[in-house]
């Protein structure tokens, strides 16, 4: 079996993180259980925890966030979905940097029901991600 990534977070309400990532984002819903499930992010294994009293505000919670780089058709898509959905809360809309080089590169940061960041990015060049 090839590693899959797991990363565990909190959130303050399950049904809404749910509607976020499955609904809006476009995850797939995997395991479910009382206080927890998992959504498959990107090829990351994403479980969200149902814990209220463990979710930070925006100000403890500092610079953290955690995302995927996609295919430039993959982002357009979702970004699109994204742009349409007016109960989204962007952090940072749709930037390019490093415009018509190589390290050209275009994100943007949206914020869960329970305030955790994600970042989509995407690419002109993918293996400029790694480059050093």
């Amino acid at each position: 079996m090839d590693p899959v990534l797991h990363l565990s977070i909190v959130v303050d309400d399950l049904a809404a993180a749910r509607t976020f990532y499955v609904d809006t984002l476009g995850c797939r819903p995997g395991r479910e259980c009382e206080g927890w499930l998992d959504v498959w992010f990107f090829g990351l294994q994403l479980t969200l925890q149902g814990r209220p009293d463990q979710v930070l505000s925006r100000e403890e919670q500092g610079a953290r966030h955690f995302g995927a780089t996609l295919d430039v058709d993959t982002f357009a898509t979702i970004v699109g979905r994204l742009e349409a959905d007016p109960t989204v809360t962007w952090l940072v809309p749709v930037t390019t940097d490093h415009s018509g080089t190589p390290r050209q590169q275009t994100k943007c940061k949206l914020v869960d029901p329970a305030g955790n960041v994600v970042e989509l990015k995407t690419y002109a060049d993918p293996a400029a991600a790694f480059a050093r």
